[in-house]
């Protein structure tokens, strides 16, 4: 198991690696999260819903997602309560307070699925949750030090360098954790390291003497870390310039809301070299100069239509529209385009109801049962084939659905403006379709950008870059390889 001394230490990226780097040996590894917080949600075949992060990590170890592999998914809604899914499916509405009481009675599915995984497996990686030292939550712990006692799991301690601190992280953590919980830790690896790793021997010493806990590799900073989708909704913080390369000639927003979910959506569109795509964050305007503005999807629908309101965007988007630009809609993004959203039975916070943007004939109304379904198809007006998933709640109706966006197997999905300058559907990872990409955008010629052999690519160099840096002898020892 791996867990971290903190939030956001690369500890999904790591189990990505090891899974891709294991696999490539010829075992059967599963990738586990106990329990997730994430609005980034994937669709499993079986038509449950888990963090993304654990699809990636299937993916590297060549095999589909399943809602085993993220049993307890924590999707927020407000800033003190979020939507439990459990194995795959929605259990509830619940405020931090009510989750800690309903933690423990979470660990028998927990164990379920990893019982599931574990006797398919001859390898399973644990990923856990924030800080494995979060001592005054481990009454009720599922995520860390709790499952891997539960489970009779060895633990690696992930820290990490960039941040700053890593000595403390490391040495504070063995000072919080029960003698029971230290004998765990079979090692720790320091990550993100940049510059001269021999420079870093003396602090290693350092930790060494005061934890006794060995060092089981310095990983230099990964920089294809940017080429796979990130889980966390704090890497678009960061995200404020020009992400696509090249000369950037089609300049694509996307308006960073409160409650974003599956932002890896628009990963694709970042990759085109042609592409220049700008995160707008709260407290800045759209761009005047965009020519393609992109709602994206949400946990909370008229929480971030408020938002966007407040963050004056509705009067940019009008703007846009009146110099002759194009706005798209996912998911979340679709609904709030309508005439109105309702959501009378508080399906994803107080119930409500509220205008839309009014920039399509439609409208929408919450109501379940939740849509969690793979989906393929063909762009209505140019036949190019999409892909992805729907995950959402809610019903659409109205005249624009008379000009669908997409056909998909079981029917059209999505509606267009009669100029044809504003779009939405339900379909995520629409973009990742390299031809319907380019024409959408307006690129001429062939595809550039083979996006999927792309997180390919940066998952094998991912482990290589293990392979070059890690113990992997004594990860082997530790898993009773």
């Amino acid at each position: 198991m791996f867990q971290g001394t903190g939030s956001d230490v690369g500890k999904s990226l790591l189990v990505a690696g090891f899974c891709r780097l294991f696999a490539r040996r010829g075992l059967r590894v599963r990738p586990f999260k106990p329990q997730n917080m994430s609005n980034n949600a994937a669709v499993t075949p079986d038509g449950g819903e888990i963090g993304r992060a654990q699809a990636l990590q299937a993916r590297a170890c060549g095999i589909a997602p399943s809602r085993h592999m993220n049993p307890v998914l924590l999707k927020p809604q407000t800033d003190v309560g979020a939507q439990v899914v459990v194995q795959g499916t929605v259990l509830a509405n619940a405020g931090a307070r009510d989750y800690f009481r309903l933690k423990p009675s979470l660990l028998p599915a927990v164990l379920d699925s990893y019982a599931t995984l574990a006797a398919e497996a001859d390898l399973v990686l644990v990923e856990g949750a924030g800080s494995a030292a979060e001592v005054n939550l481990r009454a009720a712990d599922i995520a860390n030090m709790g499952f891997a006692e539960a489970a009779d799991l060895p633990v690696v301690l992930v820290g990490d360098i960039d941040r700053g601190g890593v000595l403390a992280q490391i040495v504070g953590s063995h000072a919080l954790l029960p003698a029971a919980e230290r004998a765990r830790v079979v090692g720790y690896l320091i990550n993100k390291f940049r510059g001269d790793p021999a420079l870093f021997t003396p602090a290693l010493d350092i930790i060494g003497g005061q934890t006794g806990w060995p060092s089981l590799g310095v990983l230099p900073w990964f920089a294809r870390a940017s080429d796979l989708p990130a889980e966390d909704a704090m890497a678009l913080d960061q995200r404020r310039g020009a992400a696509g390369g090249g000369g950037g000639r089609v300049r694509v927003a996307v308006l960073r809301l409160s409650r974003i979910a599956n932002f890896d959506d628009f990963d694709p569109l970042a990759a085109e070299p042609d592409v220049a795509l700008t995160w707008v964050q709260p407290g800045q305007a759209i761009p005047g100069d965009a020519d393609v503005v992109i709602l994206p999807g949400s946990k909370a629908t008229l929480a971030d239509l408020a938002f966007l309101r407040a963050q004056g965007w509705d009067i940019d988007l009008a703007a846009h529209l009146r110099r002759g630009g194009r706005i798209l809609g996912i998911c979340a993004g679709y609904q709030m385009l309508g005439r109105r959203v309702c959501d009378p039975e508080g399906i994803e916070g107080p119930p409500g109801e509220a205008p839309g943007l009014g920039l399509l004939d439609v409208e929408t109304v919450m109501r379940g049962p939740k849509t969690l379904r793979e989906a393929a198809g063909t762009d209505a007006a140019s036949g190019l084939a999409v892909s992805g998933y729907e995950m959402h709640m809610g019903k659409t109706t109205g005249p624009d659905l008379a000009r669908p966006w997409l056909r998909l197997g079981d029917g059209p999905d999505g509606a267009v403006s009669a100029d044809g300058r504003v779009r939405g559907c339900y379909l995520h990872g629409l973009f990742a379709a390299d031809a319907f990409r380019r024409h959408l955008l307006g690129l001429e010629g062939a595809a550039t950008v083979d996006y999927d052999a792309g997180v390919e690519a940066a998952l094998d160099a991912l482990a290589d870059h293990l392979q070059a840096h890690a113990d992997l002898p004594a990860l082997e020892r530790a898993a009773g390889l």
